[in-house]
């Protein structure tokens, strides 16, 4: 796997709690593509998806949340950290699209993240990364490297992929990141609120609640939320 000099953990950091830990990786499309109403939308599913977890105060202990945004440029916007410990930032355009760039940075962070429980005595669910997107790559990207790499991780239980694709992505190519039998979620419009509330509800009762270390997670039907577009799964 590639590294990436992301500096995430630049002090001795010490866990505030022992529970158990679920860590859910954002790896966010920022590209000229997502500007306008699409960011406008994503930024405030963002503040709700805080708010949602702050209120659940098991989940707001457990979860630990990263945020990666790929454009121009890939930045580590939101080290692992629990959900009341920081304030969510506000998403800004940012260009063309380093989606291979972005989501390895995502995979450096988790392994990162999982040893740093290793260290201090955490046992943890099975992290999650989330690719947001609505583009495709930027000429020379390596998407079959970069879909071996999810297919490795994924299959040695690593961590648990989910693609959440924008209005307008290209379901080929974000499908071939996808490990069999998962596929691309597609959103309904600019739905983030909806997606949000879901993946909020998945990790406090689906997950959360209903897994223990080891365990497959659980997710609640998507379908129950409405936020996905009527095309076949």
């Amino acid at each position: 796997m590639d590294n990436y000099p992301i500096n995430i953990f630049s002090e001795v950091e010490q866990a505030s709690n022992l529970e158990q830990k679920c860590l859910c990786v954002l790896v966010v499309d920022v590209s000229s593509s997502m500007g306008g109403e699409p960011l406008k939308q994503l930024n405030v599913g963002l503040q709700d998806f805080q708010r949602d977890v702050a209120d659940e105060f098991v989940t707001s202990q457990r979860l630990e949340v990263s945020i990666v945004t790929f454009g121009s440029s890939v930045n580590c916007l939101q080290k692992p950290a629990l959900i009341d410990s920081f304030q969510m930032p506000m998403l800004g355009v940012s260009g063309s699209t380093k989606l291979v760039d972005g989501v390895r940075m995502g995979l450096s962070i988790v392994e990162a993240r999982k040893q740093w429980y290793k260290e201090t005595g955490q046992t943890y669910y099975r992290p999650m990364l989330i690719l947001i997107t609505d583009g495709e790559s930027d000429p020379g990207q390596d998407l079959t490297g970069l879909s071996s790499q999810i297919a490795s991780s994924v299959a040695n239980k690593g961590i648990i992929f989910l693609a959440l694709g924008v209005c307008g992505y290209n379901n080929q190519k974000l499908s071939t990141l996808c490990p069999p039998p998962t596929k691309p979620m597609p959103l309904a419009g600019y739905e983030f609120a909806k997606f949000f509330k879901w993946l909020s509800n998945s990790i406090s009762t689906g997950i959360i609640k209903s897994s223990d270390a080891g365990q497959t997670p659980k997710f609640l039907p998507p379908g129950n939320f409405d936020f996905l577009s009527q095309i076949e799964m």
